[in-house]
């Protein structure tokens, strides 16, 4: 099988966040593929709503222009509806490189999040500030194409920026994260996205909610979707499905 080449891309210019994501990406131990991690060389630091992700588009789409040849598909690691998605798709088609897969966590962590409960069970995203939860519920509803479907429960936040997740005491952490997670839980959430990058690493805590919740066996029934494994696995296996 030849051997492929995945860009992981962080779209802000913090490249603690994107070292962060190195050790889940390595973790999947795929013999015949290679991941190249970028970070934005201009921009913004953390993207906390639609106008940074805009900023963060101008920050990094011209840089990214020689890797389009070079890598066979392309990870965006920002957990919103972001631009540089359906950006990287036109410009990919501009040169004739259509076949090469483009997808953002947040689209793969919804897909795997529904295809991992029932068809009648429903999932939640827990994310960073207030200011999200309007703008993923509105992206979810997009998604989905429908305001109105019943396999979404809600958006629950932390109150915690992107930036400001790794900076705050461990116990504040564990209690905001814990909290929006219940809320979930009780709404009849059965997956539970983690709503940002920057939250990579984090379902143990979001695990001992669950448990906490429900109690040990059924708490560990709970599925925990992490967007930027569910992203690398997605294009690993359109490469291998869709070899050109």
């Amino acid at each position: 099988m030849p051997a492929h080449k995945i860009l992981v891309i962080n779209p802000n210019t913090t490249s603690a966040m994107t070292d962060a994501l190195k050790p889940l990406i390595n973790g999947l131990k795929y013999e015949n593929t290679t991941f190249t991690f970028y970070t934005a060389p201009s921009g913004v630091p953390s993207i906390n709503n639609e106008d940074d992700a805009a900023v963060s588009l101008n920050g990094c789409s011209p840089s990214l222009l020689p890797y389009l040849p070079t890598h066979d598909a392309f990870l965006v690691c920002c957990y919103s509806k972001h631009p540089l998605v359906d950006h990287l798709r036109e410009s990919l088609a501009t040169v004739g490189l259509q076949h090469k897969p483009v997808t953002g966590i947040f689209e793969a962590s919804v897909s795997s999040a529904l295809q991992s409960i029932g068809m009648h069970e429903r999932f939640g995203i827990v994310s960073t500030g207030s200011q999200w939860q309007g703008i993923l519920n509105d992206a979810v509803y997009a998604y989905l194409g429908s305001a109105s479907s019943s396999r979404f429960t809600d958006t629950a936040t932390t109150g915690l920026d992107a930036d400001q997740l790794h900076k705050a005491p461990k116990e504040e952490l564990e209690t905001r994260m814990k909290d929006a997670t219940k809320s979930l839980l009780a709404a009849g959430a059965r997956a539970i996205c983690l709503g940002c990058a920057g939250m990579a690493g984090m379902d143990e805590i979001v695990r001992k909610a669950c448990v906490e919740e429900f109690g040990e066996m059924e708490g560990k029934k709970i599925v925990i979707v992490d967007g930027v494994i569910a992203g690398a696995i997605w294009l690993d296996g359109m490469l291998r499905a869709t070899r050109q």
